[in-house]
């Protein structure tokens, strides 16, 4: 019983702290969710992470085996890729990589949310691309974390 309820504490501990990363002026932040047009020939990338589901944990996110930065709850990144390619977005999870792969138009906003879901021993993180019209939502209520800090190399 008592191994039980010491394991049980020791989730609830897990997923109700709070990850920090850091973050890109507020100025820089509001500048991204005007969602002007990106640079000639490319498309533009939103990843984010809106829930506070396993907040104290932090997760790295990578595009084009490139790092993106790492995530926190209530944060999302931009960056512009190359219109007409392929892109690979990939999440650490509890015991490997969890991709996404989307196509890119030039011109274009593309999102993908970062979620958390249950683990093992520590939480696993998903990625699932949003509609531009959902994901424009989603994101004109968090702020912009500074890229490019992963914690572990690819």
């Amino acid at each position: 019983m008592k191994i039980t309820t010491t394991l049980a504490l020791l989730t609830a501990l897990l997923f109700t702290g709070c990850a920090s990363v850091d973050m890109v002026p507020k100025a820089e932040s509001d500048k991204a969710k005007l969602f002007k047009a990106p640079s000639e020939g490319k498309a533009g990338l939103y990843v984010y992470r809106n829930s506070n589901f396993g907040a104290a944990i932090k997760k790295d996110l990578w595009v084009d085996g490139q790092c993106l930065g790492e995530s926190a709850p209530q944060v999302f990144f931009y960056t512009e890729v190359d219109g007409g390619k392929t892109h690979k977005i990939d999440t650490e999870s509890e015991f490997s990589a969890n991709s996404l792969e989307l196509t890119s138009e030039a011109g274009k906003h593309y999102f993908v949310r970062q979620y958390m879901k249950m683990g093992v021993f520590v939480g696993g993180a998903g990625l699932e691309q949003i509609s531009e019209e959902q994901g424009k939502v989603d994101v004109a209520l968090l702020n912009m974390a500074k890229a490019g800090k992963c914690s572990a190399k690819k």
